[in-house]
Order: structure tokens, then sequence, then C-alpha cells
């Protein structure tokens, strides 16, 4: 690879490591990337994954201050999480490709219409009990929504934001920012589990990988910054909008 294609890339990991601390969706940015710079499907994701982790690190550290009143949800969503995440990784080294290919759109596309749904979805789980009844509670049905992001997260990682966010929004109602920050935790977990297996036993490309990780870092931090002047109603719009438009393109691909 020459320069201009690493400073390329290191663009696209600062562009998805800001979507990824506003929405999610990150990896929609950087795989593409990584596809057009010749490295194959697998090799693809495997690495974009590896590269956008500390990219998830900075936007955990910039909402600090919202993670500390949700510390006790972050704590109890870590297992689930982390778990999630093992499984789903095993699976993606053992997929076949075409199988993944075919999945992903659908997921996406329907984290962002789930999303869109939160309002009346969280009334009715609140009706029949299945939602949190307070800030503090975190309800059974939360846990295995977290688990099963997670295991997506691990096979792919595209959509783990919305994808949380819309569990949450549903089952656990939180103001934006504190949401947005607790799924930005839970996902630097989910994604560090599929790094270190991908280390161990996939194909990741370590240069690329690398100079990535520098734009993830920089882009992550910057986009709490920029999701913090959006209102709620903007922000879950943005989100919305981001999964639909990152599913179509997916399904056309």
């Amino acid at each position: 690879m020459e320069l201009p294609a690493f400073v390329g890339l290191a663009a696209a990991a600062a562009a998805a490591g800001a979507v990824n601390a506003i929405a999610g969706g990150g990896t929609l940015i950087t795989f593409p990337s990584l596809l057009a710079a010749g490295f194959s499907t697998k090799v693809a994701n495997v690495t974009s994954t590896v590269a956008i982790w500390p990219g998830t690190v900075g936007g955990s550290f910039a909402y600090r201050r919202e993670l500390r009143a949700r510390r006790r949800r972050v704590v109890i969503l870590s297992g689930p999480s982390v778990l999630g995440a093992l499984v789903g990784s095993v699976l993606l080294l053992a997929t076949s490709q075409r199988l993944f290919d075919a999945i992903v759109p659908w997921l996406i596309i329907f984290a962002a219409v789930l999303l869109a749904m939160n309002a009346r979805l969280a009334a009715f789980a609140y009706a029949h009990r299945i939602g949190a009844n307070h800030e503090e509670h975190t309800p059974a049905s939360l846990l295995i929504a977290v688990f099963l992001v997670g295991v997506y997260g691990g096979y792919f990682g595209a959509g783990i934001g919305i994808l949380m966010l819309a569990f949450m929004a549903i089952l656990a109602p939180d103001g934006i920012q504190h949401a947005n920050a607790v799924k930005g935790m839970l996902a630097m977990l989910m994604n560090f589990v599929a790094l270190v297996v991908f280390s161990l036993f996939g194909p990741v490309q370590w240069l690329p990988a690398g100079v990535m990780a520098v734009g993830a870092i920089l882009g992550g931090y910057s986009g709490v910054a920029l999701a913090r002047r959006l209102n709620a109603t903007v922000l879950r719009f943005a989100i919305v909008a981001w999964g639909i438009s990152q599913g179509l393109f997916l399904l056309a691909r």
C-alpha cells in the first residue's frame, strides 16, 4: 500500500470513530474503505474491528461524566456484553461469507426501525412490566437483549450502537446522552472481546489497523462533543436515518 491509501484509511477511521460516538455504524465506513484498498471481505471485517476499537475508548473517556451516573447499569450489563461478543466472534470465524453478507443489512435496518418506534414500544414494555421501573433498575429483558447485541457485535459490529440504543429506549428509557454513554461503553467491551479473538485467530492486517486506530481515537473523542450539541429528537432522527441508509447500502452492494 502507498501513502495516499494509508491517509484515506486514517480519514475513514476518524469519521467512523465520530459516527460510533454519536450513533454507531462506523464499521460501515471502515469496512468498505478496506475493501476499496484491496483486502478481502473477511480480512477487511476483522481488521476494521481491531482498528476502530481505540476510537470507542476515546468516546467512552469523553462520556466519563455520564458513565459515572450510570455505573451500576454498566457493571450489570458488562457480563452479557462480553459473553455475547465472544460467541459472535467465534461464529464469524466459522461462518461462510455468503451468509454473513445476507444477514447484516437486514439486522441494521431492523435496528433503525426499532429505534424509530421506541416511544410506543417503551410504553408497551412498561405496561407489561418487562421494562425498567426506574433509572437504577436493569430488567432481565435488557440483559437478554444486550447478550444478543453482543453476539451480533462480535459477528460484524456495524450497527451495534443503533441496536443498543433501540433496546435501551424500549426496556430502560433514559436521557439520550446517558443512554449514548452506556451504549458506547458496552460497545467498547464487545469490540475488545472481538479484537482479542481476531488477533489470536483472525487474518488481521496490523499496519493498516495501526494507522486507522490513530484516526479512530481522534474521531471518537470529537464525536462526543458533536453529540452533546444535538438535541434528543435530532440525534434520534440522525441515528435512524443513518441505520436505514447503511442497511440499504449493504443490500445494494
